[in-house]
């Protein structure tokens, strides 16, 4: 699909109200919309600005299994690839929204290696 096809999909899917279909497309198209978004119509713009505002907040799917991972090792109490784990994915665990996908015992090995404060 070439651009001018991909600005008329998502027209299209936005102006019959078919929302996942264009949120699809903007995923995926997501650069080539950040350069030419004023090919888009105006309620295709207010979406793809929804679209790149909340992919940047959330977690995708490769960080929550990262979470996921550390939760395993923690639970195992397998401290040397929790640490590796940390050491590699700081960025991951200074997100807000990463605490939330934490056991109490990932939690409690991250603050004791004081990588977060849980009480501030």
């Amino acid at each position: 699909m070439n651009a001018q096809e991909l600005f008329k999909a998502i027209n299209q899917c936005v102006d019959e109200l078919d929302f996942i279909s264009a949120r699809k497309y903007m995923e995926q198209n997501q650069t080539l919309l950040q350069r030419a978004h004023h090919r888009l119509n105006r309620n295709a713009q207010e979406l793809l600005q929804f679209v790149t505002d909340k992919g940047a907040e959330t977690l995708n799917q490769k960080e929550i299994n990262t979470l996921h991972a550390m939760n395993h090792y923690a639970s195992n109490f397998d401290v040397r690839a929790f640490k590796l784990i940390v050491k590699d994915q700081a960025a991951l665990i200074s997100k807000k929204d990463s605490l939330t996908y934490l056991n109490q015992d990932a939690k409690a090995l991250l603050e004791s290696m004081n990588a977060v404060s849980l009480n501030a």
